[in-house]
């Protein structure tokens, strides 16, 4: 069920919004009872809150039960999605990584956050276009700071990834991008491979569809919601993605019933134990508005050391860096 006060809000405003548009009390009553039948019928409850807990606050750790998450493994510190950076991530201190999925053209899951390979690696082209034994040939050294001290690195597969973070012992955050139907099969069968999962990962995702397909396909998976307020009007540093002002007024429309459903209705349609928010948009009220619903907030991309103190000190919740090692500029 929703939340007593997220439902009477959503219901609430439903009706009104009927009863004025077609001064039918039956009617008004009708409308707003079928999205309600419609969520009791088909939103996922979530996984126990012992096991997302011991997947979502690591006990053991430096931090104190707060997780630090590797972005893409740590790409400031070791070529992004690679097995180099998976380990250098768990000697520098991460409780976990976040591991972008994705498939080349003979559709084999490999890690890549690009949809092409060429800021990355030393090729060029959609991955989606590349067989694996060419993606295998390239550097995904070539487009890292360090490229020098990780020569010769490939672009790993994800049974490689997944074995790396076992015998690391980190937490795996697996971000899916898109294929919600290829993506959540693969998952389910690595899963079944790999039961440890359960206990130590996540599948996050931008797309409702993605988390929704996922814990249809396995509902015993531990899932999270990303979410960027206004991210449909404005790129990640702020820019306005829309030329014309009325398209940009458009898209903030959008942003603004996107947002609002995040807040009231896609986190229990899909049954995510966590939200992941940009940092920018968190505060104490915020996390305290997700524990109320029993959500766990995880910070992105936080990579100073104040701000890590800050969440670790004062908000103490998880977070996703780019660097365990030094402050550096966020990695879009």
């Amino acid at each position: 069920m929703l939340q007593m006060g997220d439902e009477a809000m959503c219901f609430s405003a439903v009706f009104l919004l009927v009863m004025l548009g077609t001064r039918s009390a039956i009617w008004a009553s009708i409308l707003t009872a079928s999205p309600y039948v419609f969520m009791v019928m088909f939103s996922f409850p979530p996984v126990p809150v012992e096991q997302a807990g011991r997947v979502l606050r690591p006990m053991s750790d430096p931090s104190g039960g707060v997780a630090v998450v590797a972005h893409r493994a740590g790409s400031h510190d070791a070529p992004e999605n690679t097995l180099a950076a998976i380990r250098e991530a768990g000697r520098n201190g991460a409780t976990g990584v976040e591991l972008d999925l994705s498939f080349t053209a003979d559709g084999v899951p490999v890690l890549m956050h690009d949809e092409t390979v060429d800021r990355t690696t030393n090729g060029s082209g959609p991955l989606n276009r590349l067989q694996f034994v060419q993606l295998r040939r390239l550097d995904a050294s070539a487009g890292h700071r360090l490229k020098e001290k990780f020569s010769g690195e490939k672009v790993p597969t994800l049974r490689e990834a997944v074995e790396e973070c076992i015998r690391q012992q980190l937490t795996i955050f697996f971000d899916v991008t898109g294929q919600p139907d290829k993506a959540a099969s693969v998952l389910h069968e690595t899963y079944k491979k790999f039961p440890v999962l359960y206990n130590s990962s996540v599948v996050s995702s931008f797309e409702p569809k993605v988390i929704y397909k996922m814990r249809q396909t396995d509902p015993n998976v531990v899932t999270a919601l990303a979410h960027r307020p206004w991210r449909l009007s404005r790129f990640d540093d702020g820019a306005p993605r829309a030329l014309s002002s009325w398209s940009q007024l458009w898209s903030g429309f959008l942003d603004v019933l996107l947002d609002w459903a995040h807040h009231h209705l896609l986190w229990r349609l899909c049954g995510v134990s966590a939200i992941l928010v940009q940092k920018d948009f968190i505060s104490l009220d915020y996390v305290q508005f997700w524990a109320e619903r029993r959500v766990e907030v995880l910070g992105w991309t936080i990579n100073t050391a104040v701000e890590k103190d800050f969440y670790q000190n004062l908000l103490k919740i998880g977070y996703i860096t780019d660097s365990l090692l030094e402050d550096c500029d966020p990695q879009y």
